[in-house]
């Protein structure tokens, strides 16, 4: 929801269905390379994710790496203390994301349970 949001203070449209379908382009500057390293960090390869590391890198610079790093690593742990603790997400934001929920196929996710029975 946050880059739908940033796309609309900008007047810029971004593919949030490239979030789920990597040959899509997103619309954001090293969207693919971002992309590929989070799909890297939540493998289990280490040839992988250094390789979409050392893409990154040379795409958007090596402070990049460390801040998609710091930004993945508090991503995971909320998410992963949440559904570990079965929090819900906020109503106000399941209202606003229904639309890209159901377009992502988010809801059929098993962590969806915890938010959308309540």
């Amino acid at each position: 929801m946050t880059l739908r949001e940033t796309g609309r203070a900008i007047n810029k449209t971004f593919d949030v269905q490239a979030l789920m379908d990597t040959v899509l382009d997103i619309g954001v500057d090293g969207g693919d390379a971002l992309l590929n390293f989070a799909n890297a960090v939540l493998g289990h390869d280490p040839d992988v994710l250094a390789r979409a590391r050392d893409s990154l890198a040379v795409r958007l610079g090596p402070s990049s790496v460390a801040g998609a790093s710091i930004i993945a690593g508090n991503f995971t742990k909320n998410d992963l203390i949440a559904n570990g603790i079965g929090i819900p997400t906020d109503p106000m934001f399941i209202k606003g994301s229904e639309a890209f929920r159901d377009a992502l196929g988010v809801n059929a996710f098993p962590s969806a349970k915890n938010s959308l029975d309540h």
